[in-house]
């Protein structure tokens, strides 16, 4: 009964009213001795915050028509998405925060804003089954990046378990902005598109396995003439930035079910 005013407000409780400036994590310090850390870092929450933005962006695109902008503001969001990461990574400003913040503006960037992109452009043809597919497209969105944060630091860094939804996103937005830059109409296509769009969704949540990528040294010293394909690479890119983009995002999405064949070959020959 002794205990004053301004310290029985402290505890879990009183941290859960606090407001977002004063966000605090637990975290460990070298010597493995629980800390904890008022806020959240800056920089690499920019650049996922503009991630979302793009994401967002892209969905008020699609539905005012604009559907090349709409497809295009995609791709954009995949380069911050890849930013943000390799920014806290960096500056070692990883938090749980950044992690959480990131998963729901991939949610909107690469889960709801390729639904609707195609949705706008084809599958609102086909009526129930159309919001049906790109349905299918989204909650396969949200398992993958459920499923991919409860793997973290337990899978093989080199691979992902199922087409991530960046991927999957290059390919619904890749086919919507090549084929409407052709002046292709969705609606005399749509049942491939549903098709393209169903199958997008299962990979995500699909046992297959993917290259991540995550194992290539950028920090060490590489032959010069790498720096000439990566020249070469960004040349190819911009000389037809929609066709090149939805062949380089269509042969890595099927790439995996390709190495899962071959495989299951090899064990049957075996």
């Amino acid at each position: 009964m002794n205990e004053r005013p301004e310290e029985s407000n402290k505890g879990p409780a009183a941290d859960s009213l606090l407001p977002i400036d004063e966000h605090i994590e637990e975290g460990q310090d070298a010597e493995g001795r629980k800390v904890r850390h008022r806020g959240i870092y800056l920089l690499p929450n920019l650049f996922t915050t503009a991630n979302l933005f793009a994401g967002f962006y892209s969905i008020v695109s699609a539905i005012n028509g604009n559907l090349d902008v709409a497809a295009a503001t995609v791709f954009v969001a995949m380069v911050l998405d890849s930013l943000d990461g390799r920014v806290a990574r960096l500056t070692n400003t990883q938090s749980a925060f950044g992690a959480e913040y990131d998963s729901l503006s991939d949610m909107v960037a690469f889960g709801l804003a390729p639904a609707i992109l195609a949705f706008e452009w084809a599958l609102g043809s086909m009526g129930k089954v159309g919001w049906m597919v790109a349905f299918v497209y989204v909650a396969g969105a949200a398992l993958r990046l459920a499923r991919f944060n409860t793997q973290i630091g337990k899978a093989d860094k080199r691979f992902f378990i199922g087409l991530a939804s960046p991927a999957a996103a290059g390919v619904v937005a890749g086919t919507v902005w090549a084929f409407n830059d052709f002046g292709i109409q969705g609606s005399n296509i749509s049942s491939l598109v549903a098709l393209l769009v169903a199958a997008a969704g299962m990979l995500m949540v699909s046992n297959i396995k993917y290259y991540s990528f995550k194992d290539l040294d950028l920090k060490g010293r590489v032959p010069f003439v790498a720096i000439l394909v990566v020249v070469l690479l960004f040349a190819v890119v911009f000389s037809d930035p929609p066709r090149i983009l939805l062949l380089i995002f269509l042969a890595y999405a099927i790439s995996g079910p390709v190495q899962y064949l071959l495989q299951w070959r090899r064990k049957r020959a075996g």
